[in-house]
């Protein structure tokens, strides 16, 4: 049986398990783009991403002898949840390795879910070192994120359910990190109608499918920090890349402010919480990375797991970057009138001062002056500069705390 028939009996197998997510036109993100924009919700499916139907239809698929012994899995986040989930569903022993730096609000999801779990590594290759030598102790199963072909045919669904809400779809754009996403889409939809186009995104932190693409073999590279965790892949798998190799059109990068806005951008505007790497997708097609106008697009919003304690760092990001948010710094003198006249002048082009402070000791700070430190809201990156340049042009020196 070939892996596209695969998928299609998966889709199967997975009605009532897992949601079929909604296809939500934007008319923002259509105008932005100068396409018509369809976003696909994986951030709504159950736990929180596409990582669900991958993992189910693994273990739907297990033998019984398998089933008794359990599964095991290395994640830090998604793919954690899914499984658990599934094991759940299914009702199979289940035990994830996490590293010990994991998000607790991700650890706890997945106890929830009824999972054992043991934190080992400081990194996720330690956990999943750790993971693979549990597997060989006990028999168990090992469930992978992405270079499994059950796997990827469960990933796959969530292009025939693209196929059945929007059947005159001509782009897809998807987030890719290990790859058992877009591979399972690309195939799904490619062996059904070869026109439409497949277009793959990753951060521009950790991009080891472009690399690997361009070296024509899978490749290890050097990840960076990057709020978009969930693609920051540093190999992709054997199985994904020939896929990907075979279906996808082309691949592209964002990088963390282009990410950061579009996570705003889809909060304010759609109140969608989604994560860094299910926002990936759609910062390629508001940043115009891709050269395609006037077109039926979707892109995946693939997961919306984003850790509580994180959410207003990255909203503070967004809105730094996209020009709403600034931090300024002036020495002014510590004499009456001085303060209210930078203060007046914010007021009367409209920025609104959050928080103020006056410091009075510092290396560059002289007697009868003083360090003056607002953090302003403002509406963009042109209304920052007004502000800038009119302080500038009243005597006082500015400068914009990054």
């Amino acid at each position: 049986m070939s892996l596209f028939e695969d998928i299609l009996k998966a889709r199967e197998k997975m009605q009532g398990i897992v949601h079929t997510t909604p296809l939500d036109y934007s008319k923002t993100f259509s105008e932005l783009s100068h396409n018509e924009v369809y976003l696909k919700l994986e951030n709504l499916q159950k736990t929180g991403s596409f990582k669900v139907r991958g993992s189910y239809n693994k273990m739907i698929s297990l033998g019984k002898e398998e089933i008794q012994k359990g599964v095991i899995a290395a994640s830090a986040g998604n793919h954690a949840q899914g499984v658990a989930y599934s094991s759940d569903m299914l009702n199979i022993p289940c035990t994830i390795v996490m590293p010990k730096g994991a998000p607790l609000s991700k650890v706890l999801a997945t106890k929830r879910y009824g999972a054992n779990v043991e934190l080992q590594g400081d990194v996720f290759d330690e956990a999943l070192a750790y993971a693979l030598e549990l597997k060989e102790k006990t028999g168990a199963a090992f469930v992978h994120a992405f270079d499994d072909e059950a796997v990827i045919a469960g990933q796959g669904t969530v292009g025939l359910e693209i196929l059945e809400q929007l059947p005159d779809v001509e782009a897809i754009i998807c987030p890719v990190g290990g790859g058992g996403l877009i591979a399972g889409v690309a195939m799904a939809v490619k062996e059904k109608k070869p026109s439409i186009h497949i277009y793959g995104v990753e951060a521009m932190a950790c991009s080891s499918m472009k690399q690997s693409l361009k070296e024509k073999k899978p490749v290890t590279v050097e990840a960076m920090p990057t709020m978009a965790d969930g693609i920051a892949v540093k190999k992709p798998g054997e199985l994904t890349f020939q896929l990907i190799q075979r279906y996808v059109d082309d691949l592209y990068c964002v990088d963390e402010m282009e990410i950061a806005r579009t996570m705003l951008m889809v909060l304010e505007r759609n109140k969608l919480l989604v994560e860094g790497s299910g926002a990936s997708s759609l910062a390629a097609l508001v940043y115009h990375k891709l050269a395609i106008k006037n077109k039926k697009v979707v892109a995946i919003l693939s997961g919306g797991n984003v850790d509580m304690n994180v959410i207003s760092r990255i909203i503070g990001r967004g809105m730094v970057e996209s020009g709403r948010f600034v931090h300024l710094t002036a020495i002014i003198k510590d004499k009456p009138g001085h303060l209210e006249e930078v203060l007046a002048v914010i007021t009367e082009l409209q920025g609104n001062i959050m928080d103020i402070s006056l410091n009075y000791m510092g290396e560059d700070i002289y007697p009868g002056y003083a360090q003056l430190s607002l953090s302003i809201e403002t509406k963009d990156r042109p209304h920052i500069e007004q502000i800038f340049m009119t302080l500038k042009k009243k005597g006082y020196s500015p400068e914009i705390i990054k």
